[in-house]
């Protein structure tokens, strides 16, 4: 019997070939290797900002884009950020039928808060077309969202092309998980199952307010502080050192507070800054006018103080990464985890007032060692340091095991 002949394989139609030497289509196929990615927001860089730093820790930072869940502004509009986005704008619409001519113009800022002159406003049946009409040449889209007016928006492209996308949910969407392939969220949402938390929920309640199997969250990567290291060399190398950044958020429903913290906040910040080189002040864009006011009018004389008056370009990211402290309020668990994954001093103003699943994060992050309470007695020039809050490259581990139990995989 003669020895069989080798047989040569046709050349595949697309010869793109993976860094494995071989090309795409003997790697799983071109349905199966995921090489794009779509980035649902909010328009709160805190949350904006985890979807992209997953996105750059998958290796999709150059092959993304940006859509925007916006609500309608102005008037009676401000009342109603707590009901669903999709109520919220129908509400809007019928509003501006019936009081035409009563009601101001519509205020749109979407893509004001990332130094876009223009994000695409998220469509769910958009995306999907797109999803499907690329699919044979594109292979998988991902979709990656954050923040609770994107659930909806999110589910929908999951249910309507689940075999052409792989849908990932930053923080808790409360009900339903099974809507998206895989949920990102932070272990403080799940306060409700440590034994003091069940003692505060009634058991009836619990399967609403939290999973039993806690996935990890994301925050800002190293990776993305080196790089707005460069971007921000000019402005931020010459600034006189230590340089101290003061994050100001706002109350909320685990952490109220008024102008009495800001008053407070002021004055520790009048006592520290003989040892500060700089001072750079950001309000977030909910912060209320009344604290802000009693802030800025103590402080926007001095020489060493500057800040920040909400214009492009956003100096967040500089600030990660060329700060030498942080000071920050309380109520943001974002804002918070993005200053901790920078390993450098954290100092945390009104963390008393907070309360539930809030008061346990500040309390474990205090037990670690990672943040200290700001007390005005700082030296601020002299540094301490801890292990960074950095779970990008563990939640980017997940989503690679996930894709593989799915079938699919991420271009190497």
């Amino acid at each position: 019997m003669s020895p069989m002949k080798p047989i040569r394989l046709p050349e595949p139609p697309s010869p793109t070939v993976s860094k494995g030497g071989l090309p795409d289509i003997f790697e799983g196929g071109v349905y199966g290797v995921v090489r794009r990615a779509v980035v649902i927001g909010n328009g709160f860089p805190v949350s904006e900002n985890q979807c992209v730093g997953l996105v750059r820790a998958l290796g999709l930072a150059d092959k993304h884009v940006l859509y925007r869940v916006t609500r309608p502004k102005g008037g009676i509009n401000e009342w109603l950020h707590w009901l669903p986005v999709s109520l919220h704008k129908t509400l809007d619409y019928l509003l501006r039928k019936i009081f035409r001519h009563r009601i101001t113009p519509l205020v749109s800022e979407n893509g004001g808060s990332v130094g876009l002159s223009s994000v695409l406003e998220a469509d769910s049946k958009q995306i999907v077309t797109m999803a499907r009409e690329t699919y044979e040449k594109e292979g998988p889209l991902l979709v990656i969202a954050s923040g609770r007016d994107t659930i909806s928006i999110a589910s929908s492209i999951k249910r309507l092309a689940s075999e052409n996308v792989f849908v990932i949910q930053i923080n808790h969407p409360r009900t339903q998980l099974n809507r998206f392939d895989l949920v990102i969220t932070p272990r403080h949402d799940y306060y409700a199952l440590t034994p003091e938390g069940q003692e505060q929920v009634p058991r009836f309640l619990r399967k609403w307010i939290t999973p039993h199997e806690p996935p990890d969250k994301n925050v800002v990567d190293f990776a993305a502080l080196r790089s707005a290291a460069s971007v921000w060399h000019d402005e931020f190398a010459p600034l006189p050192k230590p340089l101290l950044v003061v994050n100001i958020g706002s109350s909320s429903g685990y952490c109220r507070y008024g102008v009495d913290l800001a008053k407070h906040l002021t004055a520790n910040l009048l006592r520290v800054i003989v040892s500060c080189g700089t001072v750079r002040i950001c309000f977030s864009n909910r912060t209320p006018e009344k604290v802000s006011n009693v802030i800025v009018k103590e402080l926007v004389d001095n020489p060493k103080v500057f800040i920040w008056d909400g214009q492009e370009p956003d100096p967040h990211m500089g600030h990660l990464a060329w700060a030498d402290a942080f000071v920050v309020t309380a109520d943001s668990v974002s804002m918070i985890s993005e200053v901790c994954s920078t390993g450098k001093p954290v100092y945390v103003m009104g963390a008393e007032h907070c309360r539930w699943k809030l008061a346990d994060f500040h309390k474990s992050l205090k037990e670690r060692g990672v943040v200290r309470p700001f007390t005005g007695s700082e030296d601020i020039s002299e540094s301490w340091s801890y292990p960074p809050l950095n779970d990008t490259a563990e939640a980017a581990h997940k989503v690679h095991q996930a894709l593989i139990e799915r079938g699919w995989r991420l271009r190497p």
